[in-house]
């Protein structure tokens, strides 16, 4: 076999082969044997059908077909290895010349990841927000965690804001009560935009027994998006209580004793998440100077794909669980088709660059995956997917993933590297250490875990 590798452009190139005859030896036996065992030919048996009967019959152009069809992965694997290309997705095809007993002639055209360099990256500097902490940032957090521990009562009075409601809804779209339009019992804090847009002013002022009538626009559900007629009875009006802000509370809703450890302690925990904040918009800022950097042409199959995976996830994956469609999305957001369009390409395109460069990067600085970074990252993914470790990772096995979440550790690694060497200044002139970075998000990830454990349980108790 003989190949050749012309470059179309920075990311396409086309590979023509030459494979004489006798290479094709395997495979047509392949095809003869394949053949034998899926038709009949009276007076032999299955499977012992002679060639030259199955030329005779079936024709040689079958068998060829069979062969060739066999034969083409292979050679064209034979071709990229050779030429040490590092393809992206499938060829594009095109025998040119095919003589029986002489040669197999065939062009394929494929993409591929483009030469990048990298340049010089320790001149990069960013900027990002101070960590600072007010005292009514620390109010507002002790103000958040009084209202997890808040208790209600009924009341005989009329629903006022802020009251907790039970109400039984009944939807009518065009005079007809909708199927999945009726819901009883349920409770509904008045003022939290929770449900449909007028509800509030609906049942404000009612008392247990009273009903209204308003007009909605339905959130979800089978007539999601149409207006309808909504009548809603108030069965319960209970008011919140809030506990005192004290000592006592400080024992019912932490570890702590005092009211003034609850906040030394909300101030330490909102300085870590601002740290891990500022951390993560540090990566963010370096990886847009990194880019800013780097000429990186992207392929236009690629884009495409990429872009037509966007829009599919979004709209059936994300629009789909919230009962909306594209349109009706887009109306949301005050954009146009068009916006939607150029920001998804935007997003895409950035996306495959930054990809493209991380792994650049991964090879240039020789980074390796460790066995632990794998599982803390699988950790990580399985908790954001909301699914075991274990069966996470029986997906991703099962999946073939487990080079895909390799190559997202390495990247990550690759990016620490080029953050590592930047310089990184806040908005007060301060030079900025992230080396603790990963620890202040472990800490924050806990701390959050600690606090929904502890006021499930209190709220239990």
């Amino acid at each position: 076999m003989k190949s050749a590798v012309e470059t179309l452009n920075p990311t396409r190139v086309r590979l023509t082969v030459e494979v004489p005859f006798e290479e094709l030896k395997d495979s047509l036996d392949a095809a003869y044997k394949k053949i034998n065992q899926q038709v009949t030919v009276k007076g032999f048996r299955k499977g012992k059908i002679p060639a030259r009967i199955i030329d005779q019959r079936f024709g040689r152009g079958a068998v060829l077909e069979e062969a060739v069809n066999d034969a083409l992965p292979k050679f064209y694997t034979e071709a990229v290895n050779e030429a040490e290309l590092n393809v992206l997705g499938q060829p594009e095809v095109d025998i040119t010349e095919l003589k029986d007993n002489e040669t197999l002639n065939f062009t394929a055209e494929v993409d591929i990841r483009p030469a990048i360099e990298i340049p010089d990256y320790s001149g990069i500097e960013v900027e990002v927000d101070a960590v600072e902490v007010s005292d009514e940032d620390v109010e507002k957090a002790v103000e958040e965690l009084r209202e997890r521990f808040a208790s209600t009562s009924p009341v005989e009075r009329a629903a006022e804001d802020g009251d907790v409601v039970t109400i039984d809804l009944e939807a009518k779209v065009e005079g007809e009560v909708l199927e999945d339009g009726v819901a009883s019992g349920v409770s509904y804090t008045i003022g939290s935009g929770e449900l449909l847009e007028g509800i509030d002013e609906a049942v404000k002022g009612l008392e247990a027994g009273g009903e209204a009538t308003f007009t909605s626009e339905l959130k979800g559900g089978s007539a999601a998006g149409k207006e309808s007629e909504v009548t809603v009875k108030v069965t319960q009006v209970a008011a919140r209580e809030l506990p005192e802000l004290d000592d006592d509370f400080a024992q019912l809703a932490s570890e702590f004793d005092t009211l003034d450890e609850v906040k030394a302690d909300s101030r330490k925990r909102l300085e870590n998440m601002k740290q891990y904040d500022q951390a993560t918009q540090a990566q963010e800022r370096v990886l847009e100077k990194l880019l800013e950097l780097v000429e990186v042409p992207v392929p236009e199959k690629l884009l495409a794909d990429e872009i037509e995976t966007r829009k599919h996830n979004l709209v059936n994956h994300q629009l789909g669980q919230m009962g909306l469609d594209l349109a009706k999305y887009l109306e949301i957001q005050g954009k146009t088709e068009e916006e939607f369009d150029a920001e998804t390409k935007e997003q895409a395109e950035k996306g495959i660059k930054t990809q493209f460069v991380l792994d650049e990067l991964v090879n240039k600085e020789k980074l390796n995956v460790n066995q632990e970074e794998l599982t803390e990252h699988l950790m990580r993914r399985a908790q954001s997917s909301g699914m075991s470790p274990d069966q996470f990772a029986q997906a991703v096995v099962e999946g073939g993933q487990v080079p895909m979440l390799v190559g997202e550790v390495a990247r990550g690694k690759a990016l620490a590297v080029v953050v590592e060497a930047a310089t990184v200044k806040d908005t007060n002139g301060e030079v900025v250490d992230l080396d603790d970075e990963d620890e202040t998000a472990e800490t924050v990830e806990a701390t959050e875990s600690a606090d929904d454990a502890a006021a499930e349980e209190k709220t239990e108790a």
